[in-house]
């Protein structure tokens, strides 16, 4: 269909396929905003996480917790180094002085909670809409069709002269609605389980991670900070051994 039939196509729509054209395009424009800025978010933490990963376990190979709390403030956009970070500056000072226990332990999980409750919650943001929008707008352009062909067949009837061509022709322009619904839906609903599953990864991310600074806590309170199971499978230098190098 060539730009003089669209245009001629768009001045002969009634009021309400219009509007109806129009919502399709505002749901178009806000999905792909919303997937364009998902796509930002995730990418930013997955590269600072990249960065952050191995300078933190060589503080903690080193006990240098101070540093490694300082690491984590730098890197705001790492999801990881939020939740490590939240932690750490819960017990540092008990840990500098050296009288961990195992209540003190129990409130730096805690606060891991915490914080990976804001993070997926973050992350999650906006993938509602992106659901909305490809479940409603199939029905949104079958409204529009749904409308257009009564119109058709109203005008069918009000007109003794009009023919199978006539109705034919309004029919055809109903369906673009539904057409337009489909190309609006497709790509939500395919960018909402694609994020859906970057969000559940980041998720197991995290909660490997503070897993690991768990059992390096618990470790800590033996004397056994610097040699923990933690810097070893915490540090991406190694390919393999971290999903967060994968």
């Amino acid at each position: 269909m060539g730009e003089h039939s669209l245009s001629e196509l768009w001045t002969s729509m009634p009021i309400f396929a219009k509007i109806i054209w129009f919502a399709l395009a505002i749901m178009s424009i806000w999905s792909l905003s919303i997937a364009i800025g998902k796509w930002w978010t995730m990418r930013r933490a997955q590269a600072e996480t990249r960065k952050f990963a191995p300078e933190f376990a060589q503080f903690l190979e080193e006990d240098n917790l101070a540093e490694a709390i300082n690491l984590a403030d730098t890197y705001k956009h790492s999801h990881v180094a939020r939740v490590l970070g939240g932690a750490l500056q819960e017990v540092k000072p008990l840990i500098m002085d050296g009288s961990v226990t195992v209540s003190d332990i129990n409130s730096a999980e805690r606060a891991i909670e915490r914080e990976m409750i804001m993070m997926v919650t973050e992350l999650k943001r906006g993938l509602s809409l992106l659901a909305t929008v490809g479940s409603t707008a199939p029905f949104v352009g079958l409204l529009g069709t749904t409308m257009g062909v009564v119109n058709a067949f109203g005008a069918m009837a009000s007109s003794a002269s009009a023919g199978l061509g006539t109705i034919s022709a309004g029919i055809s322009e109903a369906l673009i609605a539904t057409a337009f619904g489909l190309v609006v839906a497709i790509p939500a609903v395919w960018l909402y389980n694609f994020f859906q599953t970057k969000v559940d990864n980041l998720n197991a991310e995290m909660t490997y991670v503070s897993k690991e600074l768990i059992d390096y806590l618990i470790r800590g309170v033996s004397g056994e900070f610097g040699r923990s199971r933690f810097t070893r499978e915490f540090n991406t230098s190694v390919p393999g051994n971290n999903p967060i190098s994968q």
